[in-house]
């Protein structure tokens, strides 16, 4: 059996995990999550924690075989250096890895979070057994991490798998900051801009909106709220979805004919709302990928849940461990 350590850090919330790893298979033996505040003091709060869990599970830092970091980006994976992530201001090129190496010396590996959600998803979770897998994360924004011939590819300089950034249409919502984007349609964020345009119309016209009443909800409307009308019947809601689901089709056909993959994972709002996507994203496959390609690939949600950031944190840690980053 081998002891790992996690850090998790995102943009309100960071986590600390302990977990075992046992004939591929993983155990997080506990977990400690706090606010995330300035690097230094998260930092800092990240030693107390792991000196604590050591010591309640009567472990030392000697049988700690990796640490592993998933942050958002940008970030330098190959120099352990964190790269003024929007989602975490003042976190200025941080060498974190460095400052962990040099406080506990044990071996410590960082990935963006779609990486690190791909990995975790590939060892423990949708894609697991395959040897080519993209995962999607289609949350907030659109990013992805690309496992293939049984290896992360992370690219030249940490940057592959920024598929949010591919122009799909010369117009559409904006998302990755370019309007018609993959991620512009295929976000939380593209589809509650693309609900809110819809509602302006339809508001404009005299006419109903089933989930939003009045041009001053027009600021409330979210994915969620689309999809829960959706799942009501409200057809406004179904068609914005529908219409996602096939700018999702023609973007992972895309990733289909240029990879070529056994699998690919999406999470988030995928994972949740697969039932108003999944039809008009197959419809479009059909239609645009390489059929060989698309044959012997399946699309599928991811299964890990609300646990993904513990294990993707993990992830890095044993991949880190087994040279495989």
């Amino acid at each position: 059996m081998n002891l790992f350590i996690g850090i998790d850090i995102g943009g309100t919330k960071s986590a600390v995990v302990l977990a075992s790893e046992e004939n591929e298979n993983i155990k997080i033996v506990e977990r400690t999550q706090f606010a995330t505040l300035s690097w230094r003091e998260c930092i800092a709060k990240f030693f107390d924690i792991i000196e604590e869990l050591l010591a309640k599970h009567n472990v030392t830092i000697d049988n700690i075989c990796g640490i592993g970091i998933s942050c958002g980006g940008p970030l330098d994976s190959k120099r352990g250096i964190i790269m003024s992530p929007p989602n975490l201001i003042g976190w200025d090129n941080v060498e974190i890895v460095k400052i962990f190496k040099e406080k506990f010396g044990v071996p410590t590996f960082i990935q963006n979070d779609a990486n690190a959600c791909a990995l975790a998803e590939w060892k423990f979770g949708a894609g697991k057994g395959t040897q080519n897998m993209v995962f999607m994360t289609f949350g907030t924004g659109l990013g992805a991490g690309l496992v293939l011939n049984g290896k992360l590819y992370a690219g030249t300089n940490g940057n592959a798998g920024e598929v949010g950034h591919i122009r799909l249409e010369k117009f559409g919502a904006v998302g990755y900051g370019k309007r018609g984007s993959f991620e512009g349609f295929c976000s939380g964020s593209g589809i509650a801009q693309a609900a809110r345009v819809k509602a302006m119309e339809l508001l404009q016209m005299g006419k109903k909106c089933g989930y939003c009443k009045s041009m001053s909800e027009l600021s409330e409307i979210t994915a969620k709220s689309v999809a829960i009308s959706a799942e009501a019947g409200d057809v406004d809601a179904i068609e914005i979805y529908r219409e996602s689901g096939e700018y999702l089709g023609k973007g992972v056909s895309i990733l289909i004919d240029i990879l070529n993959p056994e699998k690919v994972v999406i999470g988030s709002i995928y994972e949740r709302s697969e039932n108003l996507l999944a039809e008009a994203m197959n419809n479009v496959i059909k239609r645009e990928a390489l059929e060989p390609s698309a044959e012997v690939c399946k699309v599928v949600p991811a299964v890990l849940g609300n646990s993904i950031g513990d294990y993707a944190a993990v992830s890095v840690a044993i991949e880190g461990y087994i040279g495989n980053l």
